[in-house]
């Protein structure tokens, strides 16, 4: 009979992340290990849930932590994107579950999601109309503006594109963003006394704000950390806790790594919410263990909350 808890930490790489939740697991008594997505399958003659889980025989994880899905063909990754659906709907905790990530990975129900429930986020217009996006670049250039042109899918400030500001301003052919125009209006990064301009990454756990960094510098107007932007500890104020924390919540997500920026009148705005956040620049700018905090959130709260709704589902809660 199994007595330790077990967790799929879900990742197609291994290294730095996943050491430091593997630690933080171990510290707690919970077994955890590796599984790539893309070697787990639907399979429907294997009982009793037709599912399998590299390691873990016919049985599932108490637990599943998605720290990375793969790129690849648009089958794919809705394939892999099923097997965390077909883990919630077998009774296992995905944190982040899948249709929160979907939220994040995908930009443009990002940008629809945050200007629904009311968080600051730039002006944005997603669409397949190469004429109408051009028309918004049109309007925005006459208007003294910039837009930057981003992949619907992406990360790491790969793609960017910055346009418009010139009487000239010609939309970029659609055909290396996959048909699909998103525009989001460029926000200027914020200066100090000549200093390059920056922008901040806060993380959210749970339903805490935890830590916060300025990203300085990097490639040119990207402040990305893998763009060669360094990490400065930032402090955690009240506005930009209060709508990184609005936003996470907006999106669904358990955990979240918000980016924001100052708008014009000095009030932060986000620019994009990532699901499937990295934190190792973050952490050598904090004494906060982050891999602990998000450890403990999973298990105190979300799997813990999940135990009591099962149980009570089966009757076997309080009379």
């Amino acid at each position: 009979m199994k007595t330790r808890l077990s967790v799929a930490i879900m990742t197609d790489e291994t290294g730095w992340h996943t050491s430091r939740l593997k630690k933080a697991f171990c510290a707690r008594g919970v077994e955890a290990r590796c599984v790539d997505l893309a070697n787990c399958r639907i399979d429907t003659s294997w009982r009793p849930y037709g599912l399998a889980i590299p390691g873990f025989g016919h049985t599932l994880p108490d637990a599943v932590f998605v720290r990375g899905i793969a790129g690849g063909t648009f089958e794919q990754v809705t394939l892999r994107l099923g097997i965390l659906h077909a883990l919630r709907e077998c009774g296992v905790t995905v944190y982040n579950d899948a249709r929160a990530i979907e939220h994040s990975v995908d930009k443009s129900m990002t940008s629809f999601l945050l200007n629904r429930y009311g968080v600051p986020t730039p002006e944005t217009w997603a669409c397949e109309s190469a004429a109408f996006a051009q028309r918004v670049l049109l309007r925005e250039t006459a208007a003294g503006r910039q837009l930057v042109m981003k992949p619907l899918f992406g990360s790491q400030g790969k793609g960017l594109r910055k346009i418009g500001g010139t009487a000239s301003a010609t939309l970029p052919s659609l055909k290396p963003f996959n048909r699909v125009a998103y525009l989001q209006r460029y926000v200027e990064a914020e200066t100090v006394a000549g200093e390059p301009g920056f922008d901040w990454r806060v993380l959210v756990i749970g339903k805490e704000p935890v830590a916060a960094m300025k990203r300085v510098g990097g490639d040119g107007w990207i402040h990305n950390f893998a763009r060669g932007a360094r990490c400065e500890h930032a402090e955690l104020s009240a506005p930009l806790a209060d709508i990184a924390l609005r936003a996470t919540q907006a999106l669904g997500l358990d955990y979240a790594g918000v980016d924001l920026i100052a708008s014009d009148d000095g009030r932060p705005v986000v620019l994009e919410v990532n699901g499937v956040a990295a934190w190792r620049g973050l952490q050598s700018v904090t004494p906060v263990d982050i891999a602990a905090r998000l450890v403990d959130d999973l298990l105190e709260r979300k799997l813990a909350a999940s135990q009591v709704t099962l149980t009570l589902a089966s009757g076997d809660g309080p009379r």
